[in-house]
């Protein structure tokens, strides 16, 4: 071996074995992570509220005066929030889900492509859930 090559100092690395959860914060996510992981949250958040939609679709459906009763229930603040956070949810799921189905036929996959489909993810979500927002609190 030469001698430069001999000499040359030896980069120091940063070794990380263990993630602690206060490290969590200093990580920067790419949007494509962030797209996946609220594309889990939004499938355990409608597998949570499964049961309060199926309530809610039970009473509907049970006679005219439980109708009335779903509507009150419906018109609660709390029930609107609930719901468009089920709004959410489906969208949000729904539009990540298609995502990753084109990409599943190799379609976006490089890193400028997977970036525009995760925006466009993103954005479709929040515009579909303000609608929600506004035609359930009464804006239209």
């Amino acid at each position: 071996m030469t001698e430069a090559v001999r000499e040359t100092p030896k980069k120091e690395r940063p070794e990380f074995r263990n993630i602690h959860v206060t490290d969590l914060m200093k990580y920067r996510l790419p949007l494509a992570g962030i797209v996946s992981i609220l594309h889990r949250i939004s499938g355990a958040l409608m597998f949570l509220l499964l049961p309060f939609v199926l309530y809610l679709l039970q009473e509907s459906l049970r006679s005219e005066y439980t109708f009335a009763n779903f509507m009150i229930i419906a018109s609660h603040p709390i029930a609107k929030l609930v719901m468009l956070a089920l709004c959410w949810g489906y969208t949000q799921h729904f539009c990540a889900g298609v995502r990753h189905l084109v990409m599943d036929t190799h379609v976006g996959l490089d890193k400028d492509s997977a970036r525009k489909s995760a925006t466009a993810v993103l954005v479709i979500t929040v515009v579909v859930t303000a609608l929600v927002a506004l035609k359930l609190f009464g804006v239209f």
